[in-house]
């Protein structure tokens, strides 16, 4: 368990990587820039991450799993405690959390780091659709209908922030389960 320090710390470094990846292609970020940008040593970079891959790949896992955590509290912008929890609530939650922290995650779908990012994306997103398994058909190979399911998602998530995410989340998904 991290103390307060090493959270602080840790979260100095994702804030500098983000701002960093709103500027600059991931592949041109280096520790030292993020350790600029963070106020944090060396030391406590390292202390932290091996690589720079590797905080890319730790920042995506700590959003989706506060994204796709099982027990949903209630945030700024939205509440989905307390209530049934369908593929709609599940994928609209997740447009508003996304929508929240837009400052995190745009640089993640910029350059070559989206694609370790929507890669993770579609990997949390696949074992939210087999939670729900009236989307999963029998005659159609599994693997093939998760593909579709995810990507078609990740593409209409890319197409609303490019977008400005100026729609309401429960309009993209009710586009989203109307068109599968």
């Amino acid at each position: 368990m991290m103390d307060r320090r090493q959270k602080k710390s840790r979260e100095a470094i994702f804030n500098a990587f983000s701002i960093l990846l709103e500027k600059k292609p991931f592949n041109s970020i280096t520790v030292q820039e993020i350790i600029e940008e963070a106020n944090v040593g060396r030391s406590t970079f390292y202390a932290h991450f091996d690589t720079k891959d590797e905080l890319l790949r730790e920042m995506c896992t700590e959003i989706f799993e506060h994204i796709f955590s099982r027990e949903l509290s209630s945030e700024y912008s939205h509440d989905f405690s307390g209530t049934a929890q369908g593929l709609k609530e599940e994928l609209t939650h997740l447009l508003y959390h996304l929508k929240d922290n837009r400052g995190n995650i745009v640089g993640l779908f910029k350059n070559e780091s989206s694609e370790m990012f929507m890669r993770y994306f579609r990997e949390y997103l696949a074992e939210v659709f087999l939670q729900f398994p009236e989307y999963i058909r029998d005659d159609i190979p599994q693997d093939f209908t998760l593909n579709h399911l995810t990507g078609s998602f990740t593409e209409a998530v890319k197409w609303w922030m490019k977008g400005g995410m100026k729609s309401d989340p429960e309009k993209i998904i009710s586009y989203y389960l109307n068109v599968i």
